[in-house]
């Protein structure tokens, strides 16, 4: 008697969804689904205009999250083809690095007292080695950054490269760049090409 009862909800179930898609449920499944996606995207995007214009960015960059944590906030985007990630921090009155640093010479110990406080953490960076210095153009201006190797432990990423840059947008005001993506895929370019068409 129990399997006759299970068979008949099954029966009763399949009618109902075939009912209700036959109304437009696959309509409207499909509409709701696409507004959600659509308004994290807007959201994502009203979000990451609070740290810049990314309006001129290609296709072939993505925003993929902006958010606000322990009074920073910050804009993480990717280049779709090789997964390098870019990332943009405002540090508004707590800057981690400013341009100053990478013109007096005290970027490296800056950067690695700053890794220290993630020692016991989750995320836990060894061999942090400053491999070369530069400029580059990112909010109309010419910024410094230094390339970078490190191993990032606790994740299956293993050994990455990259840069990190900071720009004093004002008096109060001050932003951390990064790109990274692992050692042998990261290329500067994509990194120069998304950082110059950041307003």
């Amino acid at each position: 008697m129990g399997c006759i009862k299970k068979i008949l909800q099954i029966i009763i179930l399949a009618l109902a969804l075939i009912g209700f898609f036959s109304i437009g449920g696959k309509e409207w499944v499909t509409d709701l689904y696409n507004k959600y996606v659509s308004n994290s995207k807007e959201a994502t995007l009203e979000r990451a205009s609070k740290i810049g214009d990314f309006s001129a960015l290609s296709d072939e960059y993505s925003i993929d999250k902006a958010a606000s944590a322990f009074g920073y906030e910050g804009v993480l985007a990717e280049h779709e083809a090789t997964g390098q990630k870019l990332i943009i921090v405002n540090t508004a009155k707590k800057p981690i690095l400013t341009e100053a640093d990478f013109k007096n010479g005290t970027v490296n110990e800056k950067l690695q007292d700053f890794l220290k406080k993630f020692k016991y953490q989750s995320l836990q960076v060894d061999d942090f080695t400053i491999t070369k210095q530069g400029t580059m153009n990112a909010y109309n201006h010419s910024v410094p950054y230094v390339r970078f190797t490190a191993k990032i432990n606790k994740l299956p990423i293993g050994q990455v490269g990259g840069i990190i840059s900071a720009i004093d947008t004002d008096k109060n005001n001050s932003k951390m760049l990064i790109s990274l993506n692992e050692n042998k895929k990261y290329s500067q370019l994509i990194t120069e090409e998304f950082f110059r068409k950041v307003k």
